[in-house]
């Protein structure tokens, strides 16, 4: 089979797995097995927060601003662990007067206002467009990248990679999303595909963070090191490079990191999964540990991939060093 259609196959079989998994969490037998999503599954959804970023972003800052990637993650990892009364206490509000959306909660603060909700709401849309943009984005990269040495290709496929994800994301979201009348009500089959689709991501990135560990460490490459004209220069101030030669400074470090403070409740798809999901503030205390642990794996193995890519692949786009 040509890599052109593999590679599709493989996406359509992933996702209709998603959907598969998604139904079962909204059957019947779900339903009677257990009431609400677990405390784990809860939390591991939350690493919807790990978007195209992790693939690309963290490991192309890391190659250019050294330890500045860390900033996205720090933040995040600050709220989990200190930010537990907060959390509670917007969870608590949140339940008690039945809001499902950033712009419901902050109009609230405001004796309800209908005008600060509809701005807060068109802010959001305004907002998520190109981010939904950037992620779809991102899966047609991915799909071009990888069927780059692929001489026979689907011209169809190749040109509408982006809008194809688009339209099954749309769907999945119709029918396991917005298709409840009671906006109260969680939705246990998008969760659940969303827990698993987190795991799948943890286990892609440190898979490839091994073998970026086994690049670095095995008598080929270091053989390919020793006999380049231009990598020992990199080789010899490579750890300076990564770790001090930055282009940032502290004050965009500080801001970055308020900034992924401040996503994991208001970022739409977030306060949906962090708040509007949540059975009540005590599944917060299970991801009090499960996402630290999960950023800490998330952002530690960037830097073997960082290490392999800027000594092994000199010539290449560090956003590129996961593909």
């Amino acid at each position: 089979m040509p890599l052109l259609e593999f590679v599709a196959l493989i996406g359509l079989v992933y996702i209709f797995i998603l959907f598969l998994i998604a139904y079962f969490g909204d059957s019947d037998y779900s339903r009677v097995s257990s009431h609400d999503n677990s405390n784990v599954v809860y939390a591991l959804s939350l690493a919807v927060y790990c978007s195209s970023w992790t693939f690309y972003g963290a490991v192309g800052t890391a190659a250019v601003d050294g330890l500045d990637y860390l900033a996205i993650y720090l933040g995040p990892f600050l709220v989990f662990v200190f930010g537990y009364p907060m959390m509670r206490r917007i969870i608590i509000i949140c339940k008690e007067n039945n809001i499902t959306s950033i712009s419901d909660f902050i109009s609230s603060r405001y004796g309800k206002s209908r005008r600060i909700g509809i701005l807060v709401t068109v802010i959001a849309v305004i907002g998520s467009i190109p981010y939904i943009a950037l992620q779809l984005k991102a899966v047609a990269s991915t799909f071009l990248v990888m069927n780059s040495h692929s001489a026979n290709g689907i011209a169809y496929l190749e040109d509408n990679v982006g809008f194809l994800t688009g339209a099954a994301l749309a769907i999945f979201a119709i029918l396991f999303g917005t298709r409840h009348l009671d906006a109260t009500e969680h939705h246990k089959g998008m969760i659940l595909a969303i827990s698993f689709e987190s795991i799948v991501k943890l286990i892609a990135i440190l898979a490839v963070g091994y073998f970026a560990m086994y690049l670095l460490f095995s008598p080929d490459s270091l053989t390919i090191v020793d006999d380049s004209d231009t990598l020992p220069t990199v080789n010899s101030s490579f750890m300076s490079y990564v770790f001090t030669d930055s282009n940032s400074t502290l004050i965009s470090f500080l801001t970055k990191t308020l900034l992924s403070m401040s996503a994991i409740f208001l970022l739409p798809r977030q306060f949906q999964v962090t708040i509007v999901e949540a059975r009540d503030h005590h599944q917060f205390k299970t991801a009090q540990w499960v996402m630290p642990v999960y950023l800490i794996l998330t952002s530690v193995i960037v830097i073997p991939i960082t290490l392999s890519g800027l000594l092994l692949l000199p010539d290449s786009k560090p956003d590129l060093y996961v593909l």
